[in-house]
């Protein structure tokens, strides 16, 4: 199973965005068409870019690629500068709108986003109740000390 923010995830200095999808892509086992389908692009769009055709995504493609692919948009941005991404956060969630076991919200994986844009609540990226990185979207419980990530904020360990 593919955990987001692992070490291999992280585009490295000077590969470009062509190497980086293809990379990943072999990773996750998946086809151009099965990417293309999960990230909401044209099959035309994923092989443009794994050919080098397309250097520079949209914002839709970008977002999509980096749901689909289960990395941030700041690894996707990275390797379209052809820069190593460094201290990025990796997982998201708002533990107030957050469905367990669902993707996230495509505005939770962008680096500058702190708050949900849905409720105001702070977004998470580690383990209210240990401090542990959140390593997937799928389990609803933090592996270390079994405390749930739904349903906790920022504000109730302040208290």
């Amino acid at each position: 199973m593919h955990t987001p923010g692992a070490t291999d995830d992280a585009p490295t200095t000077g590969e470009g965005l062509a190497a980086y999808i293809r990379r990943l892509r072999g990773l996750r086992k998946l086809t151009q068409a099965a990417l293309a389908e999960r990230a909401g692009v044209h099959l035309q769009t994923v092989r443009k870019i794994e050919r080098g055709v397309t250097a520079t995504l949209r914002p839709k493609a970008r977002g999509g690629l980096a749901r689909s692919l289960g990395v941030g948009i700041e690894y996707i941005e990275a390797a379209e500068r052809g820069v190593e991404a460094v201290s990025l956060t990796g997982v998201k969630l708002c533990p107030n709108c957050w469905v367990p076991g669902t993707e996230p919200q495509p505005m939770w994986l962008d680096l500058r986003s702190h708050f949900c844009f849905a409720c105001g609540t702070e977004l998470l990226n580690r383990c209210i109740g240990c401090g542990e990185a959140i390593a997937s979207w799928r389990f609803r419980f933090c592996p270390l000390c079994g405390k749930p990530y739904k349903g906790q904020s920022q504000a109730t360990t302040r208290a």
